[in-house]
Parts: C-alpha cells; sequence; structure tokens
C-alpha cells in the first residue's frame, strides 16, 4: 500500500484524531494532502473548533526555534550577528552586570541548547513553574535567561531551553536593526510567498514558540532545506546547521536548533505535534500540525510512522 492508502486508512480508523493537516512532498511535488478538524490554541488562548484547509495557519509552536535557525544563517551571511563560535555575553551589553562566570559561553551554546544553565520545560506549558513560561512572565526575558545560574559545564549536554531561542532572535533583530519578525518577512517568508503571524509578548515576538503558518509552508520551509538554501539561506549554513553536535539519545542528536537522526532525517518539532522532517536521501519532505497539545502527541507519530514506512 501506498503512503496516501496508509494514511487515509489511518484517519479512517481513528488512528489520529488531533491531526490537523498533512503535507508530503517528494521530489519537489505535492505527494499528499489532508486536513482535519478540531478544537485550537493559538498558545493557551482558545480558538473553539476550526476547520483546516490548505489556507488556515496553525500554531507551529517550537518548530519556530528550527525557523529562527534558518534566520540566523540568513543573517550571519549578511555580515549582520556574530558567528557560532563568539562570545555570547558581549553580544548583550545592556546585561553586563551578568557575565562574571559566563565568559565561555558563545553563540553555538546557544545553538545547540548546551549553555549550562539552570532551565527546566518538563513541566506543562501552562505554569510559571516552566522555565519558559517564566521568560515570558518575566519583565525582562533576556535577564532572566542571563540571569539563570550555571549548573553545569556549557557545552556538555543538550537541555532543551526556550531560552536559547530567545537570545538568537535577539541576536537577530539587534543585527538587522529591525524586529525579528520584519526581518523574516523581509529575508524568509516575503520571498517565498508565505501568510504568517507571530505571536508578540510586551510587543516581541516570541522566538521560542510564536510562528503561526499554513502546514503548505512548512513543507515549503523543509522543501527549502532539503535543497540547500536556495539562496536565501547560505547552503554552507544549511549544512552546518544540520550536523549532529550533541547526543540527546541512541540515534537521536542536535544540530543548530534542528534535531538530526544521522543518515535518516532531519526535523523540527513544535508541542503539539507540529513536525517538520526532511529525509534527504529519499527526497522526502513531510509536513504535520496537530492538536494533542501538552499530551504525547499520537497523531503526529501515528501520521509519521505511515508515511515513513517501507514502501
Amino acid at each position: 500500500m501506498n503512503i496516501a492508502g496508509r494514511i487515509d486508512a489511518l484517519l479512517a480508523a481513528g488512528g489520529a484524531p488531533r491531526l490537523h493537516g498533512l503535507v508530503v512532498v517528494r521530489d519537489g511535488r505535492v505527494e499528499l494532502e489532508r486536513y482535519g478538524a478540531g478544537e485550537d490554541f493559538r498558545l493557551n488562548v482558545p480558538l473553539g473548533h476550526v476547520t483546516f484547509g490548505p489556507d488556515v495557519i496553525h500554531d507551529v509552536r517550537s518548530v519556530t526555534k528550527s525557523v529562527v535557525a534558518l534566520l540566523y544563517g540568513a543573517a550571519l551571511g549578511d555580515g549582520l550577528v556574530p558567528a557560532p563560535g563568539e562570545p555570547l555575553l558581549p553580544a548583550f551589553p545592556a546585561y553586563a552586570d551578568l557575565a562574571e562566570g559566563k565568559e565561555h559561553l558563545t553563540v553555538e551554546h546557544a545553538l545547540t541548547m548546551t549553555l549550562g544553565l539552570d532551565w527546566n520545560e518538563d513541566v506543562p506549558y501552562t505554569s510559571t513553574a516552566n522555565s519558559e513560561l517564566a521568560m515570558e512572565a518575566a519583565p525582562d526575558r533576556y535577564r532572566y535567561i542571563l540571569e539563570r545560574p550555571l549548573v553545569e559545564e556549557p557545552g556538555k549536554r543538550w537541555r532543551y531551553c526556550g531560552g536559547a531561542a530567545a537570545l538568537l532572535g535577539r541576536l537577530i533583530a539587534d543585527g538587522a536593526g529591525v524586529p525579528l519578525e520584519e526581518f523574516a518577512r523581509e529575508r524568509l517568508f516575503g520571498p517565498l510567498g508565505m501568510p504568517f503571524e507571530w505571536t508578540a509578548n510586551r510587543g516581541v515576538a516570541m522566538a521560542a514558540a510564536g510562528l503561526r503558518l499554513r502546514p503548505r509552508d512548512l513543507a515549503e520551509l523543509g522543501s527549502l532545506v532539503l535543497d540547500g538554501g536556495r539562496g536565501l539561506v547560505p547552503g554552507q549554513w544549511i549544512a552546518e546547521m544540520l550536523r549532529p553536535r550533541v547526543r540527546i539519545a541512541e540515534g537521536f542528536e542536535y544540530g543548530y536548533q534542528w534535531y538530526v537522526s544521522p543518515g535518516q532525517w532531519v526535523t523540527a518539532i513544535g508541542n503539539g505535534g507540529q513536525r517538520v522532517l526532511v529525509a534527504p536521501e529519499r527526497r522526502l519532505v513531510v509536513a504535520v500540525a496537530a492538536g494533542d497539545y501538552d499530551s504525547d502527541q499520537t497523531s503526529a507519530e501515528a501520521v509519521m510512522r505511515e508515511v515513513l514506512a517501507d514502501e
């Protein structure tokens, strides 16, 4: 059975009950597109029952982080931001009082989520016991991040950290001299013809989880990665971004804000079942939007199993 047959059988059996959108692209051609309906949210704000379709945008949650990595590469290519190996704290001169003991932090530590800071996102994203929520509730999100104590040597261990993406977003905005969302419009979404929304907090785009895009556009971003950046993002950056740099688990590693299964696929992952998966050897891109927020994300996982099953 081909991909379409397997997906349709899965949906008919109720195996992906909160699937909101699925786009599969092979060799640059849309092979499969499916949409559903269900309760949805903009972060923690209910949107009610939504019927999804090709032109309906959707929270992509932490897929935002992977898009920020693309934007960082574009900004680096333009000479607007520090290179990964450069020290991090000098790029935040307003927080020089927090630099003591953190002089060895680099931009790469933020890109790889190996900052070594005291940070915990293992609790639900509805409580300020979650460090990302605490960051967004703080009067100054960047001070909140940079004042976290070091609890381990930077660069040694991956620890999921929305604050890392927030720092990268700030570096882009400062370097470009425009808000993050404006740089994104000018350098990425505009040239690709993508409508988007970027949820803001206190007037600043949330670089960790604020983007809203259509599933078709998630697939297009995956195709851009597969195609080496198409000149919008330097090809050298795409290669560096997707190079495994820190182990998370067996066969599961992290590059620059992208997850990597060496030799198989790279993927961007967001809470609730948001996915962009690129399988270079198969010339395959899969984009998923789902509504399994703060759960085991079963809809996305079920769909991915069927799409990636051997044919």
